[in-house]
């Protein structure tokens, strides 16, 4: 499975990344915003995408929304990682079609949960 993290920080890709791969998952991609991010996904197998929000050109809820418009993209499983907490913000993400939510900071445990859920209710449908 080929896991695409994008964030514009480059530091918090580095933490994602090094998460996943406690995890055992070695199959990462990443990309600096969502523009880039899509890019990736159209130009490679992406099965699992775990994206911020707040990024320059194309932010992570402009890219999911495009992401879910494509029918060959809408079953793809999206994860977003943010700072955004607030009850309007995780509506709109949800309202969006991603799979799952996670507020920072977070614990490496707490991404391992959301990621086994989501993939967890990818394979009751």
């Amino acid at each position: 499975m080929r896991y695409l993290v994008i964030d514009d920080s480059p530091t918090m890709r580095k933490i994602l990344i090094n998460t996943l791969r406690t995890f055992g998952i070695e199959d990462i991609i990443e990309a600096g915003d969502g523009h880039e991010g899509l890019a990736k996904i159209y130009a490679e197998k992406v099965d699992f995408v775990i994206t911020d929000w707040n990024m320059p050109k194309m932010n992570g809820l402009e890219m999911v929304k495009k992401i879910r418009a494509d029918n060959a993209l809408n079953n793809l499983p999206i994860l977003m990682v943010t700072t955004r907490e607030s009850k309007q913000d995780i509506l709109q993400a949800h309202q969006a079609k991603v799979n799952n939510y996670i507020v920072k900071p977070f614990t490496p445990q707490f991404l391992k949960e959301k990621i086994d859920a989501v993939l967890m209710a990818i394979e009751q449908k």
